[in-house]
């Protein structure tokens, strides 16, 4: 005759047994299945040039929302403070500077988002400051210059901090889909002149 002792017993041995084959079962699926992959810009999602706003939040991943969306101008810049091609120092954030870093006029730093270019989408979080002067005519951000030769099929030249070819902006769209915790304004971009950078 089984006490209940015994049975208690038994329940813990057969759960225990279970959870192990789940365990063993999970490991060997996640074993087999590829490790993700950060895709390059010119293999991102394809959205057309003048794409819808629908169009535009289905080529963001699932678990992000789209904050906010537009389109400007986009130039390049590359600040590692060697004090070549204009380079201004160090990128406001307090990092180096890196490939998916830009620059916004006002928009919050660590805000992050995409920007779609003739069918591609580069990821971006916002670093640094600028664009300055040419942010008063509607050049509202300064796309890194890895990122930009991406998008625009073309090369980066490491020496002179050049993106080779006879582009220097482009119209691009974007999302925002985190607003970042420095300082600056949420919202539709404004020029530097505004000040919105320092809220």
């Amino acid at each position: 005759m089984k006490t209940l002792f015994d049975l208690r017993g038994n329940r813990r041995l057969n759960a225990a047994a279970a959870l192990a084959g789940v365990a063993a079962v999970t490991a060997s699926l996640v074993a087999a299945a590829p490790a993700p992959v950060e895709q390059p810009v010119n293999e991102a999602a394809h959205v057309s040039a003048a794409a819808p706003a629908r169009e535009l939040a289905f080529a963001i991943p699932a678990h992000e929302e789209v904050l906010l969306q537009g389109s400007t101008t986009g130039s390049y810049f590359w600040d590692d403070s060697s004090g070549r091609q204009g380079d201004t120092g160090l990128p406001a954030i307090g990092k180096p500077m890196q490939k998916g870093m830009f620059a916004s006029p006002s928009w919050p730093l660590g805000t992050e988002g995409y920007v779609f270019y003739k069918g591609k989408k580069a990821k971006f979080f916002i670093g640094d400051r600028g664009p300055g002067v040419p942010s008063d005519s509607g050049i509202m951000l300064d796309i890194d210059g890895k990122t930009f030769a991406e998008l625009t099929g073309t090369s980066w030249n490491e020496d002179t901090l050049t993106v080779n070819g006879d582009l220097g902006h482009i119209p691009i769209q974007y999302v925002v889909t985190k607003w970042g915790n420095g300082p600056g304004t949420r919202g539709e971009p404004m020029p530097f002149s505004s000040g919105a950078w320092r809220s």
